[in-house]
């Protein structure tokens, strides 16, 4: 009679140890097949890198895997290749900041050029002339510094449209550092027409 009980006891508890397997196992795991040791798994991830015995040969190599790198940049730069561009320029906030800013004239893109220009009048030994030109630059500063606002204010608002969910910490800094920079030497290089809305 304690026979009995005893084996149902234990029948009864291997059917509940093999329920609760059944059902703890993930359901998209491939049967039959044990999960392989993390050791094994970094093994198989990992490619072989063939390093070779020279110093020499080593460090051309090197300057080889740089010099393929920095030309792959450069061309994204230029053609506005997403793939290969430098981390500060990638992903979908960054393109639309310089889309935005790209699309739209400003007035610090033209700073470097009419710097130069008060530079020139400042130089010269005519007393009226150097007053203009620190009257020029000043109020020129003024313009730029409104610009600014202008279209700071308005990327921040097209940014909370566009990408509420979005991590956009920084992207008006970039933009209004792009605005110093003159539309053809801009890099990455503008990918929009002006007046044309990204």
């Amino acid at each position: 009679m304690f026979r009995r009980r005893s084996d149902d006891a234990s029948s009864a508890t291997a059917l509940a140890e093999q329920d609760e397997k059944t059902l703890s196992r993930d359901p998209q795991a491939p049967k039959g097949r044990p999960t392989p040791k993390r050791s094994e798994a970094e093994a198989h991830r990992r490619t072989r890198v063939t390093v070779p015995k020279d110093r020499k040969e080593a460090n051309r190599q090197a300057r080889d895997r740089m010099r393929t790198e920095r030309e792959k940049q450069r061309t994204a730069l230029l053609e506005g290749d997403e793939r290969y561009l430098p981390a500060r320029d990638k992903g979908p906030v960054r393109r639309f900041a310089r889309d935005f800013i790209d699309s739209r004239w400003s007035a610090a893109e033209f700073f470097l050029p009419y710097a130069v220009v008060v530079l020139v009048l400042s130089v010269m030994r005519v007393q009226s002339l150097q007053v203009l030109s620190t009257l020029l630059f000043m109020a020129f500063f003024v313009v730029v510094i409104l610009d600014f606002l202008r279209l700071g204010l308005g990327l921040r608002k097209a940014l909370r449209e566009r990408f509420p969910d979005d991590n956009t910490r920084g992207v008006v800094a970039y933009a209004m550092m792009r605005t110093l920079q003159m539309r053809r030497l801009r890099l990455p290089k503008p990918q929009v027409k002006r007046g044309e809305r990204p």
